[in-house]
């Protein structure tokens, strides 16, 4: 008997917040009353800004378990910023008799109910919504075109001014990749759904100690080799030196924080979250695959990126049970999107497919010192003084690893032995590699990796004796 009171009193609790929700008009002079941005209330409650959108226009109700938190927050912003009462207007007209003295006034008729949208009108207004967003998608690709021929007209005009010398270019093109390429970035923000932080105050972990000392973050590039690389057990064995290419391009696809950093010692893991994290990584039993840490030599607690965290969870999880969860001790993010730079590459990704099609190297060459430059200077650096975000960058270069690694995990699981893998783009295989990857220059591709001569690095593994 107690359970089932228990569950009436949770649902007239529920139906209670739900009456007490303000509604959407309320909602959008509080945020604005209280000076806080969609992001801000985005980031307290657990959902995108777009939904705070959605909310304060009445496009959808709030839904557990963000109903909550919002509702906290409204009723807060409530105290603090009363609904401003109308002022009675001055005029000359005698003081108001009692109630009993005035004539009774005729009541209002009660507003028309609104009778329950048909499935004809349902199917009306989501057809609506589907041309809409066929006219957004339109619209975006127009937009894409429009910045990647950005990308290409910088190419001809200083092929023009080198008079088609295409290593004067080339010299030319990669001095001023870094302001081209923020220039770019920032024309994609321009229609973004995200406001972001460019200069956000940084936890001391994020800060050099001196100019030449690294941080306090571990992005677990690896220069990893198996333990019978030099003389195997399996022997002999016929090993081929792999790129992944554009792999900070394809890495620039991550769940990057896009507002301040916050502090939190609850020690769980949100996935809407990003940033970077103190973790007590498990023990790894898996000497034929690089560890998901790198060349990590020191044992203990270490930082690392949000990228690398799931990394780790993917891999304690049900699917692989490759290791134990690592224990998250303390972790510094704020509200994430796994898209924040997409628009900017996809179009760098589609003017260097082009490019690579029509064998105009100049502009894969310009392409490539857009996205590597963008990365490494997106920190402390003086050649970018745009952004300062060393937490991006240390989220890319270790999703760019993570992405290696998941490659050898698959070449692994076809049967072929992974021989080494270094830093995030190279990738050591003995076996018939192309029965696992497509050979070529596509961000999905593979391809042989080649020496200063150019010539394909093959190499034997030899047998060691048993």
């Amino acid at each position: 008997m107690g359970g089932e009171l228990e569950g009436v009193e949770a649902l007239l609790a529920e139906a209670r917040r739900a009456a007490a929700m303000p509604d959407p008009a309320e909602r959008l002079r509080l945020r604005q009353a209280a000076g806080l941005s969609r992001p801000q209330v985005a980031g307290a409650v657990g959902v995108e800004p777009q939904t705070v959108a959605n909310w304060e226009t009445g496009r959808t109700e709030p839904a557990p378990p963000a109903r909550g938190k919002y509702l906290r927050l409204l009723e807060g912003l409530a105290e603090i910023h009363p609904t401003p009462k109308e002022p009675r207007p001055a005029t000359d007209e005698p003081a108001p008799r009692a109630a009993a003295d005035l004539p009774r006034q005729p009541v209002p008729p009660a507003a028309p109910q609104h009778p329950a949208e048909s499935p004809a009108a349902r199917a009306a207004r989501a057809g609506h919504e589907r041309h809409q967003e066929r006219r957004r998608t339109t619209s975006a690709d127009h937009t894409r075109e429009e910045l990647g021929q950005l990308v290409t007209g910088a190419v001809h005009e200083e092929l023009t001014k080198a008079g088609g010398d295409a290593e004067s270019a080339m010299d030319k093109l990669a001095k001023r990749a870094i302001p081209d390429v923020m220039r770019l970035f920032a024309a994609t923000r321009k229609t973004a759904r995200y406001e972001y932080t460019a200069y956000p105050a940084l936890p001391d972990i994020l800060r050099k100690p001196r100019k030449d000392a690294p941080d306090l973050i571990w992005e677990a590039r690896p220069s990893w080799r198996h333990p019978g690389h030099r003389r195997h057990p399996d022997g002999d064995l016929h090993v081929t030196a792999l790129d992944a290419n554009a792999a900070y391009l394809s890495a620039m696809k991550t769940w990057l924080p896009i507002g301040r950093l916050e502090h939190s010692a609850t020690g769980e893991h949100d996935k809407k979250r990003s940033g970077v994290h103190l973790i007590t990584p498990p023990p790894w039993h898996h000497p034929e695959l690089p560890s998901p840490l790198g060349d990590r030599e020191e044992a203990g607690p270490l930082w690392i990126t949000e990228a690398t965290l799931r990394l780790l969870l993917r891999l304690a999880g049900p699917k692989h049970r490759l290791l134990d969860p690592p224990v998250i001790h303390e972790s510094w993010t704020s509200s994430a999107t796994e898209n924040f730079l997409d628009a900017l590459r996809q179009i760098l990704a589609t003017v260097r497919a082009n490019a690579l099609a029509s064998g105009d190297d100049v502009t894969a060459h310009y392409v490539k010192a857009m996205y590597s430059k963008f990365v490494s200077t997106m920190g402390e650096s003086h050649n970018n003084r745009d952004i300062t975000r060393p937490d991006w960058m240390h989220i890319v270069r270790a999703q760019a690893f993570a992405n290696l690694w998941g490659r050898a995990f698959k070449a692994h699981q076809a049967g072929l032995t992974v021989i080494s893998a270094m830093g995030t783009d190279e990738l050591h295989l003995a076996g018939d590699w192309h029965t696992v990857f497509t050979e070529g220059r596509g961000l999905s591709e593979m391809k042989v990796k080649t020496d200063r001569d150019g010539v394909p690095v093959h190499y034997t593994v030899a047998r060691s004796s048993r």
